[in-house]
């Protein structure tokens, strides 16, 4: 399997939890590196920016007011498999479907409030690496 890199965001449920330590190290476990990682406060417009692709579907204004309403971190892992390693050890996006261990099942509070998101492919990865992060940011 080939090196990738993909995006993690630790979502506003988990923050204010006081879950990024916890998160990180699953994903540190898994095999993946934290290659780079800030914790930033989105707007409602950069959450909209961001999940764009979803503007269309019922549930799209409320995950912009959810992503905006408090700090996220987020971050690019680095590892053989990333893309998937990332999404096994994040689970199902309904925790009630998530495998046991996995960061969904053990800190999702619901659908909506999932704890944490991942990119889905190689194309959508760079997309949202882009987004935030420059490339002098990648320390990987």
């Amino acid at each position: 399997m080939a090196i990738e890199r993909t995006l993690s965001i630790i979502k506003p449920d988990a923050t204010n939890r006081n879950l990024t330590g916890k998160i990180n190290a699953k994903f540190e476990e898994a095999g993946l590196r934290i290659v780079a990682q800030k914790r930033i406060h989105l707007t409602k417009a950069q959450a909209g920016k961001f999940y764009e692709v979803h503007a269309e579907r019922p549930f799209y204004d409320e995950l912009c007011d959810f992503m905006a309403s408090a700090p996220v971190v987020v971050q690019v892992l680095e590892g053989e498999g990333a893309i998937a390693k990332n999404r096994e050890v994040m689970g199902a996006t309904n925790p009630a479907d998530a495998a046991p261990g996995t960061i969904r099942a053990e800190f999702a509070q619901s659908v909506g409030e999932n704890s944490v998101h991942g990119s889905d492919a190689p194309e959508t990865a760079a997309a949202e690496i882009a987004y935030f992060f420059s490339g002098l940011e990648l320390v990987g």
